[in-house]
């Protein structure tokens, strides 16, 4: 009569650290949230009324669109990786304007101190508020941030550059 003994496995503690560094990662890739939830939870918190318009394209690549004060803010987020861009405006006055000089030097004058990181910029032949940086190491504050200022300072002050330099 044969008895067998049983098969006792050796188990060292790098592999259970290993299994759990692995399980972790797992865990952590399968609640990780992505850069379009983040934004889509920050302009919801944001957006009048609830109302955001949402495209995407076959790259990976959104475009939403939502109302904030009385301006439209457009949040463009090209893909997910580190090389891609967020991309945050907003029109605040349509050109030709009244004294465009004058403009120009006030919008200047208001990119050295009170746009934080985003400025004046002319896009379409309009007057825009925009920030954009690449997702490298983006935080969430980062990106709730960016929204945040370009909305703010396009409400604050469209219908002052309108009243004062719109045809």
């Amino acid at each position: 009569m044969t008895t067998s003994e049983p098969n006792l496995e050796t188990v060292s503690p790098e592999s259970i650290l290993s299994e759990s560094a692995i399980a972790d990662a797992q865990v952590e890739k399968a609640t990780a949230v992505t850069y379009a939830e983040e934004i889509e939870t920050v302009i919801a918190s944001m957006a009048v009324d609830q109302k955001v318009m949402v495209g995407q394209n076959e790259q990976g690549g959104h475009l939403w669109k939502f109302k904030y004060g009385s301006v439209e803010v457009l949040v463009q987020l090209t893909g997910e990786t580190e090389d891609d861009t967020l991309t945050v405006w907003a029109f605040v006055l349509q050109l030709p304007a009244k004294n465009e000089a004058q403009l120009m030097r006030k919008l200047l004058e208001m990119n050295w101190l009170s746009t934080l990181e985003s400025h004046f910029a002319i896009v379409d032949n309009q007057v825009a508020v925009i920030s954009t940086r690449t997702i490298a190491k983006i935080s969430t504050g980062e990106i709730s941030r960016a929204i945040t200022i370009v909305a703010t300072i396009a409400d604050d002050n469209d219908d002052i550059l309108q009243a004062e330099y719109g045809l």
